[in-house]
């Protein structure tokens, strides 16, 4: 499993970085990570945001 940050405010910005250059969606990114996409997903609602598929990214 790749290290990622466990701070959600820092993982907001490492995942939406990570969406603009690398993955053409959240699935892709998790896939290659190997993470959780429902987790991930709790874990930046809990600071207040949610993924757009449009945009690729997490607002």
């Amino acid at each position: 499993m790749s290290a990622i940050p466990c701070d959600p405010v820092i993982l907001l910005s490492f995942l939406n970085t990570k969406l603009r250059d690398f993955y053409p969606d959240l699935d892709a990114l998790c896939d290659d990570l190997e993470q959780d996409k429902t987790a991930l997903t709790q874990k930046i609602a809990a600071i207040g945001y949610t993924y757009d598929s449009d945009k690729n990214q997490f607002i």
